[in-house]
């Protein structure tokens, strides 16, 4: 079961959020549909461009009234918000999402210029934003004190977050983000890659091809991958595109990337657990830095895990991150 939830952000921005309760009892000849897998017509994406994972949901399920917490009659308390990276949306945290509400209360948030929240001016994609998104997420949805789980993007907005209102979060899970500065190289590679995109793509079995296989920054066929870019694209007359603006991608990502992030991880006082995917983006001597800084940091390491950990490894992931979560909530 999933239901949206309109949000109120920063300087009124729509988002939405995805509330998670356990999934449905699946049948003897129905599957329960999970992340990757297509919930409408075997495009890959829902009506509405709500893909694979996130079905739609009407409108009256949306909650009425802003800032009144959502009554969502499943009897949890402890809050989680699930926050993805640059280029992600809400439906990369079903599986997540899904153990998760079990015993919690998840909700991932689509984030601005992300999934189906409201996609803004360029000067709108600040990490003031992001950090303000969150937080009106936190007290809107009646989640805090939150545990708050972010991935790349996400994760930077968790941290921030947590030093800036560490009345919202009672515990932070950061998957593979860096907290040195990038640079200019990177911000480069990133335009040139942004260009070597084929769009439109013909079909969703294209997108899955060149985003697994055939992308050079492919270093061996990664399916997941290309499940995992599969679920941002949305079918217009010409074919496949994206459901967000690259170039607002890059302008959010010019919010980070030319500094450092260390002084804000130090500010961090709730338990931290940082988690990397061996082959992912933040190398072990920095992830195990950055458990150093943080006043109450702990490390996880993914095992045959990339950047996408949560999403390549997605059992591996959950016996990494819930020995973390139960002790945290449990205290």
């Amino acid at each position: 079961m999933v239901r949206r939830i309109d949000v109120t952000g920063a300087d009124g921005v729509r988002l939405a959020a995805w509330e998670f309760g356990e999934p449905p009892k699946a049948g003897p000849d129905k599957a329960a549909p999970g992340p990757g897998r297509a919930e409408a017509g075997g495009d890959g994406a829902g009506r509405d461009g709500a893909g694979p994972g996130l079905p739609f949901v009407p409108a009256q399920a949306q909650a009425p009234e802003p800032h009144r917490p959502p009554d969502t009659g499943l009897g949890r308390t402890d809050g989680v918000l699930l926050l993805h990276g640059l280029m992600g949306r809400a439906s990369h945290w079903a599986s997540t999402a899904r153990w998760l509400a079990e015993r919690h209360r998840a909700v991932a948030l689509d984030q601005r210029g992300h999934g189906q929240s409201e996609k803004l001016p360029q000067a709108a994609c600040t990490r003031e934003a992001y950090v303000e998104d969150a937080e009106a997420a936190l007290e809107q949805l009646g989640l805090a004190p939150a545990v708050v789980i972010g991935h790349a993007m996400g994760a930077l907005t968790a941290w921030q977050l947590a030093a800036r209102r560490p009345d919202l979060v009672r515990g932070v899970v950061i998957c593979d983000m860096r907290a040195s500065a990038l640079g200019a190289a990177s911000q480069r590679e990133w335009e040139d890659w942004f260009k070597a995109w084929p769009v439109p793509f013909a079909t969703l079995a294209d997108v899955r091809k060149w985003f697994g296989e055939d992308d050079p920054w492919v270093e061996r066929p990664n399916p997941a991958r290309g499940e995992f870019y599969a679920e941002v694209m949305h079918e217009g007359p010409d074919g496949w595109r994206p459901v967000f603006e690259p170039q607002q991608m890059l302008t959010s990502r010019e919010a980070w990337v030319y500094d450092a992030h260390w002084e804000e991880l130090a500010q961090v006082r709730c338990p931290a657990l940082v988690v990397r995917g061996l082959d992912g983006e933040l190398g072990r001597a920095e992830a195990q830095e950055m458990v150093r800084v943080l006043p109450h940091g702990e490390y996880a390491e993914v095992a045959d895990a990339g950047h996408l950990v949560h999403y390549d490894q997605p059992e591996a992931w959950r016996a990494a991150v819930e020995p973390f979560l139960d002790a945290v909530l449990a205290g």
